[in-house]
């Protein structure tokens, strides 16, 4: 009798931890465990889960800077900077800085900031739940990424996840 208590137990809670389970947040997501990343960060930082990224904060007017590229493996610039980060002088800035730029929080397409005529309220709005957009120009071929939430829900671990697949594509871009 005892066993078969202690069995009808255990299955009562395998289910109760089963539909516990949030169907809305990332499982085992990967960490990024490449090389040591240097972000400069217009905003404030991110909490990430990687231990090898360090942010090092930024003010829009420091991205004119000579050689960003030698000093940052990549630029965040976080919500309430992109309108003003949409700004005609950055748009020369995103394209001949040699480094990848990601636009946090960003409701726009990547050409709010790399068309200098136009703004960030001009700019049509991403097709899908982006929470991140990435652009990178190397001489004349540019390339812009689009970073969604999981099952498009905003909580902290599906936007650490969001931050490790950039630190995974700001990698690929170093090496």
């Amino acid at each position: 009798m005892k066993k078969k208590i202690i069995m009808l137990l255990l299955l009562v809670l395998s289910i109760l931890s089963a539909c516990s389970t949030d169907k809305n947040e990332i499982k085992d997501s990967p960490l990024y465990e490449g090389e040591n990343l240097t972000i400069g960060v217009v905003g404030k930082a991110p909490k990430v889960r990687e231990k090898n990224i360090v942010f090092k904060n930024l003010e829009l007017k420091d991205l004119s800077q000579e050689n960003l590229s030698s000093q940052y493996n990549a630029v965040f610039i976080m919500k309430e900077h992109l309108s003003e980060a949409a700004k005609a002088p950055y748009a020369k800035i995103y394209k001949t800085s040699g480094i990848p730029f990601f636009f946090i929080e960003s409701k726009k397409i990547y050409v709010a900031f790399t068309e200098e005529n136009l703004g960030y309220e001009e700019t049509a709005d991403t097709v899908g739940k982006e929470y991140a957009s990435g652009y990178y120009q190397s001489g004349d071929k540019g390339e812009y990424w689009e970073y969604g939430l999981y099952n498009d829900t905003v909580n902290q671990a599906n936007i650490e996840d969001v931050f490790s697949r950039i630190f995974m594509t700001v990698s690929s871009i170093n090496n």
